[in-house]
């Protein structure tokens, strides 16, 4: 299982997902605050991470807001 972080529904949240062949299974996520990171190195992650990772989060599934997949 692998993680990252991602703005959900306007959120920062650490994603788990797992990546099976060329399809990307979600496992969950978590809401976090951007203050538990306190590391250089974690705040160049998380705004790094957050440019790639937006999506919304609605009844149990997930839609990328950029790439518009659902998963």
């Amino acid at each position: 299982m692998s993680w990252a972080f991602a703005l959900i529904n306007n959120r920062l949240a650490e994603i788990f997902f797992e990546k099976k062949g060329k399809t990307i299974v979600m496992q969950g996520h978590c809401y976090v605050k951007r203050s538990e990171f306190t590391t250089k190195k974690e705040q160049k992650d998380i705004d790094t991470d957050i440019k790639k990772h937006v999506l919304s989060y609605r009844k149990g599934r997930y839609r990328d807001k950029i790439g518009g997949e659902i998963f």
